[in-house]
């Protein structure tokens, strides 16, 4: 069975909105390491429809390097039931999108990368879906009104797998479902 990987970014307030404005001052070499390592053995990306749209448009002028070579030319699937067109080698999650996720999980193949946490997270979650959860803590206060899972979650206990802390004061959380 393929594993579901989660890595998402939060501020110590837990705000999850527009990383690209307060993440880069902490995208060192360790950063990139740990980012790079996330990748082995992924196979393919599983999006929601913002986090797509965004990458998307971010990833697609990107082209030269390994990482940015293997990240695009990967497939995705994206939760969504608005978008109509697609790019960056994307497809929709069909039907609903728990089912198609488990779906995935169950086909053959490498393992599953998700980026972003948003109310697809949520469902994922719920659904007891991700296999593990880098949540990157980087040390910055910002303001946004996104958090990370929003509210009307209960009580979700989840199991430590790891903590690698880098000089920058990044603090990443490698946590998985309570067994």
């Amino acid at each position: 069975m393929r594993k579901l990987i989660e890595s998402t970014f939060v501020t110590l307030n837990g705000v999850i909105d527009n990383p690209q404005d307060w993440s880069a001052p902490y995208w060192d070499d360790e950063y990139l390491a740990y980012n790079q390592s996330l990748m082995e053995g992924v196979e393919a990306q599983v999006l929601g429809r913002v986090t797509y749209e965004g990458f998307a448009d971010a990833w697609l002028s990107r082209a030269g390097d390994p990482f940015a070579d293997v990240f695009n030319a990967m497939p995705k699937y994206v939760a969504t039931r608005t978008l109509t067109e697609w790019k960056w080698n994307a497809q929709p999650l069909e039907g609903d999108a728990a089912d198609a996720v488990r779906r995935l999980k169950e086909s053959d193949g490498g393992d599953l990368i998700k980026y972003g946490t948003g109310s697809f997270s949520k469902t994922l979650l719920e659904n007891r879906l991700v296999d593990e959860y880098h949540f990157w803590v980087m040390p910055v206060v910002a303001d946004g009104t996104n958090m990370l899972f929003g509210s009307g979650i209960g009580p979700t206990h989840l199991e430590l797998l790891g903590t690698t802390t880098f000089k920058s004061g990044i603090v990443v959380h490698k946590l998985g479902p309570k067994k």
